[in-house]
């Protein structure tokens, strides 16, 4: 949604994994050895004569002057080359066959068996505590050993070449945002293919020419800084701009003269979890600030992020003019969010301490900001969540969960603030969650509602609350709407499992609404009429009835032969609704696989509730209900264990990792991307702590108790029957959201345990550099990762890819 009046922190600090390409498995073709070594040899043998200058035998036996003795030197030459050549490619075919059954000599990592802490009397072993240290040199040297297994053995995958141009060739189409004006004129992003940035361009009209406005691929020859937040003045005159390196959640802002194209000199720096808010004046905007961070900010440290504090800046100044206008110094965990109210009046301040509930304070906006804003509690308690939506005058409308799981609108005058005056604007929906609500064109609004977890939209009047129209939709997800109360015109972005995005085009002035396609955007080679998306429902242990969307070639055989790729995340309200991801497209192409994505609890599908029985001292419930998924699409007859491939990211990777942990022969292989591992000590680093509401504080010995028991990298042994499942763990040296530490540990810990009793399924570590989380990653980074992800599941499931 493009809100340039408003700091949100809570979308960004969840453990959301920003990326949609979620990959998956391929397949795996052998040339015939006796062709391949043919070839070898004749063109090998080739080379070496022409590189003794003999180019041919005729060439040979007329500079000897001797025919018998040139040829039977010449025979003994080609003999000796011949068994040369034999010998290395028997070697590299062993090698080859070897690493392909994995039996593999991991690093050898030091292990600390003296390292034992000491929590709520239970003697906890750390043996890597010391990969913590990520600028180490014993560290540094840990990933150069890491990588120079982990690299080769993805690399020798026959189909890789083919992979990569496969997918290279899917991402090479023209990609879109919806479009958004500002003042009189119209922005929008494209990627007109391969591009690793996409662009910011800038029209008069709608149909106008469109201009270049501002480029990220300029900026750095690799690709890796990308633009991580875009806000415009009122008047649409002046942009501030937000810009990230190697995919970390540090920014710095810019601002740029709309109308010239000229930056203005000053730069903002060390701003993390925060938007940006425009006074409406157009003179400066609000943001929150870690001025006093101590050490590095370049997202490849790991200390705790404290103290973050509100400031003013006015356009044209210098940074360490900025005006500090709220702090909270005795609460240093504290994120501050802010928000312009409609009317330009008020400074709504909403402090958070994790990332669901949050207070709500108001301010005045003073004509000139040069001092502490004084600030009115409106709510003071940490109990619900209280989204600001609107205002007209003193009453400003909230989308809460306060008394209504699903969520609910309500109103709140600013000057008689307490609980028994609130009045209600939309009452709670029984069945549905009230995703989002953005306010249009004069006095409606948009809602969006999550409907068995697929997008309805409606439009709503925004005084009384009363449907006016529900939009058309087909089964997917809205993931983008760009419209404001003072313009007519509203545009909203639809995707699903097969269609990449379609950008609806509304203007608000015609009735009866009816909204028409502005862009559709298209993926060459892909036929969509060959596949179908389906939900099913399957119960989980403990009889809850979980939703799961299912998507594969139309006719699939039900054999218990497909392989199938099932991936998860379930944790922080997080809806996993239908949306598009090329690696999913690509595993079906290529191997007739089945896709499958639980909404399993921990998610927020079905609201709070759903949330809730997912998290904390329910966590399991989560890991409960994807291990019934599994077992549901065995039972079903779509596939067997030996051909599931599990992947999560972020809280899914942890979500994967302790799943193959807990029923290690329900799965064949596990990518768990840069996900939280040490659940005893997630808190300690960056901005850990503010998952507290999620996963419970291992300072507590109730949550404790709990986190000990499904931690990956306290809960690593040995199947007793079998071995564990073939385990790619990914991560990177800027992610500054869950540090790559997580990974560091886990996978030494699995190396050292596994590979003791005969492990023959691999158990490796992908580290990525100048990247991060996950958001801002070059295009380019991006295939090479799905690439990388395809070949290692296609070598340890030995599938073959399919013409």
């Amino acid at each position: 949604m493009q809100n340039s009046m408003s700091i949100s922190s809570s979308h960004i600090l969840r453990l959301a994994f920003r990326k949609n390409n979620f990959v998956k498995c391929g397949k795996l073709r052998l040339l015939h050895q006796d062709s391949l070594t043919r070839s070898r040899v004749d063109s090998v043998a080739n080379r070496r004569l022409l590189q003794t200058g003999c180019s041919s035998l005729s060439t040979r036996h007329n500079c000897c002057g001797t025919s018998t003795f040139c040829q039977l030197q010449v025979l003994r030459l080609l003999h000796r080359f011949i068994k040369e050549e034999k010998v290395q490619i028997a070697e590299k075919t062993k090698a080859l066959q070897d690493s392909q059954h994995c039996i593999m000599k991991y690093p050898n990592v030091r292990r600390d068996e003296t390292f034992v802490e000491e929590l709520h009397g239970n003697k906890v072993p750390d043996p890597y505590r010391w990969l913590e240290d990520v600028d180490s040199e014993e560290t540094k040297k840990f990933v150069e050993a890491q990588n120079a297994i982990t690299v080769p053995f993805l690399e020798q995958c026959t189909d890789r070449a083919m992979i990569k141009e496969k997918l290279t060739a899917m991402n090479n189409h023209p990609k879109y945002s919806c479009p958004y004006k500002k003042g009189s004129r119209y922005f929008y992003y494209m990627n007109r293919g391969l591009e690793n940035q996409s662009i910011l361009y800038v029209q008069d009209s709608l149909d106008g020419e469109a201009r270049e406005y501002l480029n990220p691929n300029k900026l750095s020859e690799d690709g890796t800084v990308s633009i991580a937040g875009s806000h415009f003045s009122e008047d649409g005159e002046t942009h501030a701009y937000m810009l990230s390196s190697s995919g970390s959640d540090w920014t710095t802002v810019h601002f740029k003269n709309v109308s010239t194209g000229e930056n203005y000199p000053e730069v903002l720096e060390k701003v993390k979890f925060s938007g940006l808010a425009w006074t409406h004046d157009n003179k400066g905007v609000f943001y929150g600030c870690y001025r006093n961070q101590e050490g590095k900010t370049d997202g490849s440290e790991t200390t705790s992020n404290q103290n973050q504090k509100l400031y003013y800046h006015r356009v044209g100044t210098k940074q360490e003019e900025d005006v500090l206008v709220v702090e909270f110094p005795q609460e240093p965990s504290w994120l501050i969010g802010a928000s312009v109210s409609d009317c330009g009046k008020y400074l709504l301040v909403t402090p958070m301490k994790c990332c669901e509930e949050n207070l709500v304070f108001f301010a005045n906006i003073p004509e000139k900001i040069t001092e502490r804003i004084s600030l009115t509690p409106i709510i003071d308690k940490f109990e619900h969540k209280y989204e600001f939506v609107s205002n007209d005058g003193t009453v400003c409308n909230f989308r809460t969960n306060d008394d209504a799981p699903n969520y609910r609108l309500i109103s709140i005058d600013l000057l008689d603030p307490a609980k028994e005056k609130w009045t209600v604007l939309l009452e709670e929906n029984s069945k549905d969650v009230l995703d989002w609500v953005e306010p249009i064109h004069n006095d409606k609004m948009l809602c969006c509602y999550i409907k068995d977890v697929k997008s309805v939209l409606e439009i709503r009047s925004l005084t009384t609350g009363k449907l006016e129209c529900e939009l058309p939709l087909p089964i997917g997800t809205i993931v983008a709407v760009s419209g404001e109360r003072k313009h007519k015109e509203l545009f909203y972005k639809f995707t699903s499992k097969l269609s990449p995005g379609i950008i609806y085009h509304l203007d608000m002035t015609k009735q009866p609404y009816d909204p028409k396609v502005f862009r559709e955007i298209k993926v060459s080679g892909l036929d969509a009429s060959l596949y179908e998306m389906q939900q099913v429902f399957y119960h989980s242990k403990d009889g809850t009835r979980i939703p799961m969307f299912l998507m594969h070639r139309k006719g699939v055989t039900l054999d218990g032969c497909n392989p199938v790729l099932l991936y998860g995340y379930g944790g922080f309200n997080i809806s996993m609704q239908p949306t598009f991801s090329y690696g999913q497209i690509l595993f079906m192409q290529l191997v007739n696989g089945v896709v499958a994505v639980p909404n399993i609890r921990g998610g927020g599908e079905y609201g709070e509730e759903w949330h809730n029985g997912g998290c904390l001292l329910k966590k399991q419930n989560g890991f409960d209900d994807f291990h019934a998924a599994a077992e549901y699409l065995v039972k079903e007859g779509y596939t067997k264990p030996s051909l599931i491939t599990i992947q999560g990211g972020s809280n899914g990777g942890l979500l994967v990792a302790a799943c193959s942990n807990q029923k290690p022969d329900n799965y064949a292989a596990v990518i768990a991307q840069v996900g939280v591992m040490d659940l005893l000590r997630y808190h300690k680093f960056t901005i850990g702590y503010m998952w507290c509401s999620d996963y419970g504080s291992p300072d507590e010995r109730e949550h404790f108790t709990n986190l000990y028991k499904f931690s990956p990298y306290h809960n690593v042994r040995m199947p007793e029957t079998g071995q564990h499942p073939a385990t790619l763990l990914l991560t990177a040296d800027h992610d500054d959201r869950v540090v790559p530490l997580h990974s560091f540990k886990l996978i030494s810990e699995m190396q050292h345990k596994l590979s003791a009793k005969q492990q023959t399924n691999p158990l490796l570590i992908r580290i990525d550099t100048k990247a991060g989380h996950g958001g801002g990653k070059p295009t380019m980074k991006v295939i090479e990762e799905t690439t990388d992800i395809f070949c290692f599941a296609m070598n340890c499931l030995k599938l073959r890819a399919t013409k």
